[in-house]
């Protein structure tokens, strides 16, 4: 199978472009959408009154819902394109897939099975990251005396820096695996965001969302080098094998409603909500640095 480092490299920078695509979107949204809302800050919103605020919500909707409405008519021309056009036949007619021996195989490799485990809490923290970095920027710059509107403003562009950070931390740890095999580069980053997080709970300032900023950076190599990591040595069993691993993007509508539910509780020990709420990435991010550890130890060739 060659070098696995090797392999998760290729992977790696098969992958690395892809946050662009999110950073970009990003700054449409602050600049082409948010800008274009309407200014007016929750307290003043609650003193509108039912027309008032109805009549609003509907410029905003009417804003929001133009970009949806192109990506749209862009996704029926790509599938117009697409049925009309031909395509080259599959040469790989002789092989069949016989699904039970294949799924206990995989259901029986440990390194697989713990990966799309892993998989599914990389996943969930990388979204609950990324959803509440605004929500927790927020409460920060609020406190300093700073405007609502003004104070999510200038998070988003918190949440930039730190896609920004995201994009180049993968171009440096695709570099780093040259040198460090996957497991461990997997678990000392994985480390590093348990470490990171827990600067996130506990500092109640702008040190708390510097920390919440670099965690982007370690959570940069992660979801290829699991992937790469849990598929290498499955042989033709990794063809089925990929779509256990892409279905454990599930994790990503199941921990952020959690994370929810705990900033709607209220705070604990003096500790904020939303500060209190990202316990669950750390968790996350134990469960990841407990199979980088077993990948490194006892599932490397």
């Amino acid at each position: 199978m060659g070098d696995p480092s090797t392999a998760t490299r290729r992977l790696n920078l098969a992958q690395a472009f892809n946050p662009i695509g999110s950073l970009l979107g990003m700054f449409c949204a602050m600049n082409f959408i948010q800008a274009r809302l309407h200014p007016l800050d929750s307290a003043g919103r609650a003193e509108l009154s039912d027309a008032e605020f109805e009549a609003m919500k509907a410029a905003d909707l009417s804003i929001l819902s133009s970009p949806y409405i192109l990506v749209g008519l862009f996704v029926v021309i790509l599938f117009l394109i697409i049925l009309f056009t031909s395509m080259p036949k599959n040469q790989d007619t002789e092989h069949s897939l016989n699904l039970g021996p294949v799924l206990k195989r995989l259901l029986h490799t440990p390194k697989y099975r713990e990966g799309v485990i892993a998989q599914f809490f990389y996943v969930g923290a990388q979204i609950m990251c990324w959803t509440f970095i605004i929500q927790y920027g927020t409460r920060i710059f609020m406190n300093q005396g700073m405007s609502e509107l003004d104070a999510e403003v200038l998070s988003q562009r918190y949440n930039i820096a730190a896609m920004v950070l995201f994009c180049i931390s993968r171009f440096i740890c695709t570099f780093l695996l040259k040198y460090i095999s996957p497991g461990r580069l997997l678990s000392a980053l994985a480390i590093g965001g348990c470490l990171l997080t827990a600067g996130v709970i506990g500092f109640q300032n702008i040190y708390g969302l510097y920390c919440l900023v670099a965690v982007l950076g370690c959570m940069s190599l992660m979801f290829p080098t699991i992937y790469g990591i849990a598929l290498e040595g499955l042989g033709d069993d990794a063809k089925f094998g990929a779509a256990g691993l892409i279905m454990a993007i599930l994790g990503g509508s199941v921990m952020p409603p959690l994370q929810a539910l705990i900033i709607d509780g209220g705070g604990l020990a003096g500790i904020p909500s939303v500060h209190l709420s990202f316990i669950i990435p750390l968790l996350c991010f134990v469960i990841i640095t407990i199979y980088g550890y077993r990948t490194h130890r006892f599932f490397s060739n």
